[in-house]
């Protein structure tokens, strides 16, 4: 799959997700959304990590699964503001990591 249909793809779930709870997905709430995400991801890194409190910690293998859900939710997000925004992100993922 390409960068664009995956990004194309995660805007058709943004929309399912704004019909099913009636949000309205703008700027506004792609940018404190990703907020969010980066501080669940955070979180989810301290459990595996064990750098919280004990009653939260799982297994190894749960843990990295749930880093890794976090973590898509971060791209997800960053890929729902790019498209908000108009940002050809990657374009500028090519340009700022990779020539």
């Amino acid at each position: 799959m390409h960068f664009k249909e995956i990004q194309s793809k995660v805007m058709k779930h943004a929309k399912a997700y704004e019909k099913k709870y009636k949000v309205k997905i703008d700027e506004e709430f792609a940018m404190i959304k990703i907020v969010e995400e980066v501080g669940e991801f955070a979180q989810a890194v301290l459990i595996h990590k064990h750098k919280s409190r004990p009653e939260k910690f799982v297994p190894k293998k749960e843990s990295l699964e749930h880093i890794a859900e976090e973590l898509s939710d971060v791209v997800g997000m960053a890929l729902v503001n790019a498209d908000l925004l108009g940002i050809d992100l990657e374009k500028a993922l090519k340009k700022k990591w990779i020539d």
